[in-house]
């Protein structure tokens, strides 16, 4: 008798992600060479001007590493639920989902 345990993991394709991503006035970029940027539009800021990061995406785990201007750097890691062509749909450790569109 075998007792099988088996985890269900969902794989995304990486490359859906590169390319420009928005949620209302939130927007990220993300590049074929793991680095993308962000900015927020309602805070006047545009693309030029956002904040750089580096990106992984490992099955369903997106991480993000913000490079801090003043040194330094701040990662961030959530859980893919949705990788289309033209939507993304992610989670962070709190439950804060977040949805962005081509």
């Amino acid at each position: 008798m075998f007792n099988s345990c088996t985890k269900d993991e969902s794989f995304f394709q990486e490359s859906f992600i590169i390319g420009k991503w928005v949620s209302g006035t939130l927007h990220y970029k993300y590049l074929a060479n793991y680095t993308g940027t962000t900015w927020d539009t309602s805070d006047d800021v545009t693309e030029a001007e956002g904040q750089a990061f580096t990106w992984s995406l490992s099955k369903s785990e997106l991480t993000h590493i913000y490079i801090m201007e003043i040194g330094g750097n701040v990662p961030k890691v959530y859980t893919v639920t949705e990788l289309t062509a033209i939507s993304l749909k992610y989670k962070d450790a709190f439950g804060t989902s977040y949805s962005f569109t081509r």
